[in-house]
């Protein structure tokens, strides 16, 4: 079976020099390498052909067969590191907490141990009988989350 770390390894390397990141590495018993790419305007299939000739280049058929997929991170997937909550901020997002609260808001921003999302709420107002809305920052680690990802509205 082909090593993880090592295809990780290879994929950083053909990475190196671009604008793109790693998303994911997956190696199924059967030897099933499925690769997830990402970066700041998207992928698209020049670069994911680009790094499966050049992972492919690298890795020998003839020791161990295996089948290779190359392809960006989908828009409707869970956020799996930190480049791609950056690729995000000042986009709406969905977040679903360990303890089951699901906020919807706009990622304010993203460090290796945090990030921050404004949350527009309805609170009742002293002044008024109508509810205002009042925006407030959620700072949320990310061991306290289940998911994170980007929200899409057809209005």
């Amino acid at each position: 079976m082909i090593d993880k770390k090592e295809l990780e390894a290879l994929v950083q390397e053909g990475l190196a020099g671009t604008d793109c990141f790693l998303v994911d590495v997956q190696v199924s018993p059967n030897n099933v390498l499925v690769v997830e790419i990402d970066n700041e305007e998207g992928v698209d299939i020049d670069r994911c052909v680009a790094l499966h000739r050049f992972l492919e280049s690298k890795l020998d058929r003839d020791v161990e067969d295996y089948e290779l997929e190359v392809g960006s991170a989908g828009i409707t997937s869970p956020f799996k590191v930190l480049g791609q909550y950056k690729k995000n901020i000042g986009n709406e997002v969905e977040v679903l907490t360990k303890d089951g609260r699901k906020l919807s808001g706009i990622l304010k921003s993203a460090d290796p141990e945090k990030f921050v999302v404004t949350v527009t709420k309805k609170v009742k107002s002293e002044t008024s009988k109508r509810k205002v809305e009042v925006e407030e920052d959620c700072t949320l680690t990310y061991d306290e989350i289940k998911y994170t990802k980007y929200l899409i509205r057809f209005k």
